[in-house]
């Protein structure tokens, strides 16, 4: 939807160009996982160079001769920075984006110890997979991932991730929730597998190669509304939708219309959701009564 989006603001007709974009805008959502991700080991690492430099001060107080080690010994990090998945990933998309930039590094460190996430997980200094697990998972989801630091470095970093931050998040989360102490974790494919990639150019280039085609199909069912008057990210969703009902016959009728309100209510105006609804409702009993609405498969109304 941007990305068609982006080609009408630029009145661009350079369908390659615009698709070339958009998947490298997919590529990009790997990199930001990666750059989260590998924040979590250079925090431990960081951790773990203060924690020997104090230990070595000529003056060093009692507790910085014998620190609390429990955080740089937690078995996750532990894990996450031994993990062939996460180091083969970073070297291959060439991800040091803290070696450069170890200032975020320390203030989310310091973040960290002000929060009572990590009080209450150094309150003693024994090491356990569970304890260790839940800790990282509420670290992340309550201190990191809110940081408005962090926020602004990335969104400085590539202006294109604001929009995939949240999806990022969610899968990090939910990825320490479930590590186990085998070390099970793996860097997870970009695409399910290359059908659905193909569907990513498939939607692309049918939706814009068939743009006037498509508005015929809404235009007619909207008498009180001038063209113009359709805000333009309704439009393209509309023919995102329509597309996907007319050309795409192995996907469900109610999963395109819930995955495009999801899209109005994020993207466009607030009454946006209700007027699409109501166009691809009444689009579909069209369809329907006229057969025009060839869907595959079991269960795909």
């Amino acid at each position: 939807m941007q990305s068609i989006y982006a080609m009408h603001q630029n009145d661009s007709d350079n369908l390659e160009k615009e698709e070339k974009f958009l998947f490298q805008s997919i590529e990009n959502i790997r990199d930001l996982y990666l750059i989260l991700l590998s924040a979590l080991v250079e925090l431990r690492n960081s951790e773990e160079d203060f924690i020997e430099k104090s230990s070595k001060k000529h003056l060093a107080t009692p507790q910085e001769r014998n620190p609390n080690r429990k955080f740089i010994n937690n078995k996750v990090l532990l894990l996450l920075d031994e993990n062939n998945s996460l180091s083969i990933a970073l070297a291959d998309r060439k991800i040091n984006n803290w070696k450069l930039n170890d200032d975020y590094i320390l203030i989310l460190l310091d973040a960290i110890k002000k929060s009572e996430v990590y009080a209450k997980y150094m309150h003693n200094r024994e090491n356990n997979f569970e304890e260790d697990r839940d800790f990282i998972a509420e670290l992340y989801t309550e201190v990191i991932a809110p940081d408005e630091k962090l926020y602004e470095y990335l969104e400085d970093y590539k202006l294109t991730w604001v929009d995939d931050i949240p999806l990022v998040n969610t899968l990090i989360a939910k990825q320490l929730k479930m590590i186990k102490p085998d070390g099970n974790f793996f860097v997870p494919r970009l695409y399910k597998d290359e059908d659905d990639k193909d569907f990513v150019r498939a939607l692309f280039r049918k939706t814009v190669l068939n743009e006037v085609e498509l508005a015929k199909e809404f235009i007619d069912k909207t008498p009180n509304w001038d063209t113009e008057r359709i805000a333009e990210v309704d439009a393209i969703i509309l023919k995102m939708a329509i597309c996907e009902f007319l050309k795409f016959p192995s996907i469900p009728v109610k999963v395109t219309i819930n995955e495009y309100l999801e899209i109005a209510k994020e993207y466009s105006t607030p009454k946006s959701s209700i007027f699409i609804n109501g166009i691809l409702d009444n689009l579909i009993k069209d369809y329907q009564n006229n057969n025009k609405l060839v869907k595959t498969g079991r269960g795909l109304m």
